[in-house]
């Protein structure tokens, strides 16, 4: 299978891993035994059920009901970077800077002192095929989050000197952006795997672009992509699904759904290419290296067999504790051989593609031999696996996906996304049928 690799040598930030031990005297560990009664199984029996409701224009709202105090709502958009061409790359993240700088109903200075006056959190992100906004709140807020949200979709005011504004402070991000060369490693990898294809722009887009996007532009990507069809209201917390549902008919429900002369826009296919990119710096120490093979789109099965897989391989860094104890068997080849910084697995999916592939820094002196073993670890998985990796891969996952429901906001991220990529909710529950099912050895 066809192969994209990228290597850069450049300096590193490691990220530091603590293991905290137990120091808790004796007379406290049966404390701690009680403060934790529910098994693994009753959690997933227990867990709130998704509500989704579809409005006339198209709009989908979900919910999940936790009882909590607080709540968060958003709205997860299918629009990002892959949805924009060489002229207008970074438009998106350029209207996601300026959503909370105010509105046509609430000025800058007043929108900032509505949120801050109940105490709330907004937030936002753009993602190659995504944008979301989302604010954190007491539950007694929702109607008021609900209509700062609508307000922020529909009614961004894009001043002319908020433009100019923000222009700078992304430049100054691009910069940033620039220093952080694991950041950068993944923008090369989907240049060259995407190459000639949306999927291969940033986020950020060019400086170019940045220094000359309109507002005009932006508009047009508005009027373009932000369509009912295209959109969830999502919320987690002390929620009641029908009072988001009404929230939701109230301030959303004149969000359109038609595009100007039924010109809907198609993703066209962003085809993969085996390829190789390589920028060298001899001044700086070390390589940052990530090398990928085409994977699955979000809803292919074989993801649950994939993320097993790179649980076997595992993760490791220098400031790990452990030495040569690692349970990844590539982790105590890294270690005893002396072989990289760090590494790590990932599997990047989006709505018909993916990269599968393997990310590590290390000296400019390693990064054959760091490669050799890693391609040895994929051959492994195909060969000699055993049944108790294969086990030990299994429950590292779903810890992983488990810990994904800690909290409001990535509970109400995952019902956003999930119904954007799936078209449905998919329950941890349903999850960990999947990963029971799945393989029983590579």
């Amino acid at each position: 299978m066809a192969a994209s690799s990228v290597c850069r040598a450049a300096g590193c930030v490691a990220s530091r891993g603590l293991l905290w031990g137990s120091h808790s005297p004796p007379a406290l560990w049966s404390l701690t035994r009680r403060a934790s009664t529910a098994s693994y199984a009753q959690v997933l029996h227990n867990l709130p059920e998704t509500h989704v409701t579809t409005l006339d224009n198209g709009l989908r709202v979900g919910s999940e009901h936790s009882g909590q105090s607080t709540c968060t709502v958003g709205v997860w958009i299918e629009a990002g970077s892959r949805h924009e061409n060489e002229k207008n790359n970074g438009v998106g993240n350029f209207i996601e800077h300026l959503a909370f700088k105010g509105t046509k109903k609430r000025p800058g200075a007043a929108f900032e002192k509505e949120v801050e006056s109940m105490g709330a959190h907004l937030n936002g992100y753009t993602s190659r095929e995504q944008t979301a906004f989302f604010i954190k709140a007491l539950s007694k807020d929702l109607p008021k989050a609900v209509e700062i949200l609508a307000d922020v979709v529909q009614n961004c005011s894009l001043e002319d000197s908020q433009i100019e504004k923000e222009r700078n402070v992304i430049l100054q991000e691009m910069k940033e952006i620039d220093g952080s060369l694991s950041d950068v490693i993944f923008d090369y990898l989907h240049a060259t795997a995407y190459q000639g294809t949306a999927l291969g722009q940033t986020v950020e887009g060019t400086t170019a672009n940045a220094k000359r996007l309109t507002r005009a532009d932006m508009v047009e990507y508005i009027d373009t992509h932000f369509k009912a069809p295209r959109m969830v209201l999502a919320a987690a917390g002390g929620i009641d699904h029908k009072e988001l549902v009404d929230l939701a008919k109230q301030h959303f429900g004149n969000v359109p759904y038609e595009y100007k002369d039924d010109a809907v826009p198609i993703l066209p296919h962003c085809r993969f290419t085996g390829s190789e990119i390589q920028v060298r710096d001899d001044a700086l120490p070390l390589a940052h290296v990530a090398i990928a093979v085409e994977g699955p789109a979000w809803s292919n099965p074989d993801n649950i067999p994939l993320l097993v897989a790179n649980s076997v391989i595992g993760r490791y860094d220098i400031t790990f504790g452990g030495g040569k104890n690692q349970s990844s068997r590539l982790a105590t080849i890294a270690v005893e051989n002396k072989l990289c910084q760090n590494f790590q697995t990932f599997n990047t999916c989006y709505s018909d593609t993916g990269l599968f592939g393997f990310y590590y820094v290390t000296d400019t002196m390693n990064v054959e031999d760091t490669l050799h073993f890693a391609q040895g670890e994929w051959m492994r998985l195909c060969t000699s696996v055993t049944d108790s990796e294969v086990k030990r891969a299994k429950n590292i996952l779903r810890n992983t996906l488990a810990a994904q429901l800690d909290g409001t906001t990535p509970v109400c991220e995952a019902i956003g996304s999930h119904l954007l990529k799936y078209g449905r909710r998919i329950s941890l529950e349903e999850w960990d049928a999947r990963i029971s099912v799945s393989i029983t050895g590579l």
